[in-house]
């Protein structure tokens, strides 16, 4: 081959991998490194630890200050949390006050040995003392000297802290469990910078956001103590309680602790739980990925908890192929906390029955990592869609499978409670708002989103969102860019009207009549949100058509997704109210008209969606 000919195959070489690199989402993102050295005390649920933080500020700007979370310190009496919560019992909200039944007004009769804290002892950065300012949940950290753009920075920090009692997904001796642990937003945590700038969110009610980086963690608590969390255990033989290898003989240290040493790579938090009554067991899956589950259940109610790992064995595949490969080597399904409460890696469940639908949020929040106080519908309710098609697949369901999250949606719009998917999640007028739209109303527009494109277009976009923005915290707008790539349909206007606003759908039927021997049939919109429209017309014979009327703001159609014949019209424009079909057919050999058969448009008034004739 000669020199000339190996340029040009080189040449095209750089530019078809050129082209891939630069279709992959570039926008940067800060990056962390934490060693923690954790020392426990069970007798009086207080802890020390020892934080080294590698910071690389990755973006474009000159950072003179920084910010933590200190989440503990949420579960003292006149807290934000509390103030919030206690304001929330004073609201009606359908048949009863608007609480969180797991909070109510139990912060405020906290004693001081049962208060959460966490104590900034010492704070330095590249071996100099900062100042700071603690603002209850918040660390404000004002710099000596500014972190460049392209620069890392070190900052070392002592701290101490006292565990809760269990009030709101972290704490200790949860009357429900009897777990004695579960640590979650247990340590001071930098707050996420990125392209909007920092957030350095109040813990008042929900939802998190962090950086994406490695963790290494050594806890040192009692011996008798097993844990299980985010991570993988690096000293197994030395610990023991089922985490060595077969045949492996432990040898434990001597003295009244153990040193459980952990590594988690390109996680964005950090969560574990102890107890001495931990019952521990696995499942090793495909590419020998473990499944952990810890438990503390006896008797009848041991089986429901170990029945996880065998539903999670089969549905794994499936979850693989529809929603993209799970990425790390483990997960761990812990008994604990208050609910069930997602971490990477794993998962807090106060009862198993949320065991999908936490373990699916590794995927709509571990692996996406979506900031949840801004986008929490596209954590909580993607997480919610996929749990319904996971469970439709393990168990077939008597009704459709997104029943329930189209009901949770239709009696948000009844309450008059609604609000737009926009709002803040701590901003929500009322608990049971925020729980419909972020549930319900994020999970419908995934099914929706299959009535628009076809749901099989849908399901690439689900493949293809995974693909491009895992590990990059995606935004709505991600999203939608994604789905219109992959459907060759503008779709900005479905984000506006769903996301942005309250407006709902309802199409109707106005009018039929004969006309030259054809039937017409004029569709009225009723209500302020336009959509496609699909309209089957069945006939006395047994035959049926499919009418499709794609609405103009779309700019193209949907493919077919049925053997139906499909009779395709043009463009309804949006600010028409009303819009005639016609078939060849007689009136008098029409059986059934009927909008939208496959019932996934969220249609508030299904009573005028179908003629019987």
């Amino acid at each position: 081959m000669n020199q000339h000919i190996r340029n040009i195959r080189a040449t095209a070489l750089f530019c078809i991998l050129g082209t891939a690199v630069f279709a992959q989402p570039n926008r940067w993102q800060q990056k962390v490194k934490y060693k923690m050295d954790i020392d426990m005390n069970v007798a009086n649920n207080q802890f020390t630890g020892k934080q080294k933080l590698e910071y690389w500020n990755n973006s474009p700007d000159t950072l003179g200050k920084v910010f933590y979370h200190l989440y503990f310190n949420a579960f003292q009496p006149g807290s934000m949390m509390d103030t919030r919560s206690q304001r929330q019992g004073t609201i009606q909200a359908g048949r009863g006050a608007d609480w969180d039944p797991r909070v109510k007004d139990r912060i405020k009769n906290l004693k001081p040995d049962e208060i959460g804290y966490q104590k900034i002892l010492k704070l330095t950065m590249n071996g100099r003392p900062q100042k700071f300012e603690v603002l209850e949940t918040i660390l404000e950290v004002r710099l000596d000297k500014p972190i460049a753009p392209g620069a890392k920075a070190v900052f070392d920090l002592d701290f101490e802290a006292q565990v809760p009692l269990q009030i709101r997904r972290s704490g200790r001796d949860n009357p429900t469990t009897g777990v004695r642990y579960s640590m979650s937003q247990w340590y001071p945590k930098m707050c996420e910078y990125d392209y909007e700038g920092w957030h350095p969110t109040p813990y008042v009610a929900r939802e998190f956001y962090g950086v994406w980086g490695d963790f290494e963690v050594n806890i040192s608590i009692d011996r008798t103590y097993i844990l299980g969390g985010t991570g993988y255990l690096q000293n197994a033989s030395q610990i023991g309680y089922g985490y060595e290898a077969p045949g492996t003989k432990v040898v434990r240290a001597a003295g009244n602790k153990l040193t459980w040493k952990f590594i988690a790579p390109n996680v964005h938090d950090f969560m574990w739980a102890a107890d001495p009554e931990y019952k521990h067991l696995t499942k090793t899956v495909r590419n020998g990925t473990t499944l952990h589950l810890l438990y503390k259940a006896t008797g009848t109610a041991a089986k429901a908890w170990e029945d996880i790992l065998e539903n999670a064995v089969i549905a794994l595949p499936y979850i693989d192929k529809t929603f993209g490969p799970y990425t790390y080597k483990q997960y761990s399904f812990i008994q604990g906390g208050d609910g069930g409460m997602e971490y990477p890696m794993a998962t807090l469940l106060a009862s198993p029955g949320a065991w999908l639908h936490e373990w699916l949020h590794n995927w709509y929040q571990g692996i996406m990592g979506t900031n949840e106080s801004l986008y929490a519908w596209m954590d909580e309710g993607f997480t919610s869609y996929a749990e319904d098609r996971v469970s439709a697949f393990l168990k077939k369901p008597e009704g459709p499978e997104q029943a329930g999250n189209y009901a949770g949606y239709f009696s948000l719009v009844k309450s008059n409670k609604e609000e737009p998917l926009t709002t803040h999640a701590d901003h929500f007028n009322t608990n049971g708002a925020y729980s419909a739209a972020a549930y319900s109303k994020g999970a419908v527009f995934m099914e929706q989103l299959g009535y628009i494109t076809s749901a099989q277009v849908r399901d690439e976009i689900l493949l293809e969102y995974y693909r491009l923005w895992k590990f990059k915290h995606p935004n709505a707008a991600d999203f939608i860019r994604i789905a219109e790539k992959k459907s060759d349909l503008k779709l900005d206007w479905y984000k506006e009207y769903w996301v942005n606003s309250t407006k709902t759908i309802d199409y109707a039927f106005d009018s039929l009549w004969e006309e030259g021997g054809k039937t017409k049939i004029r569709l009225k919109r009723v209500g302020m949100m336009p959509m496609p429209i699909d309209l089957q017309l069945t006939f006395k014979d047994g035959s049926s058509e499919m009418h499709y009327v794609p609405l103009d703001l779309m700019y193209g159609a949907k493919p077919a997704e049925d053997s139906i014949r499909r009779k395709v019209y043009p463009a309804w424009k949006w600010t028409s109210e009303t819009y005639i079909v016609e078939t060849d057919r007689r009136l008098g050999d029409l059986s059934v008209a009927e909008i939208d058969p496959s019932q996934r448009m969220a249609d508030v008034e299904r009573k005028n969606n179908r003629i019987k004739i």
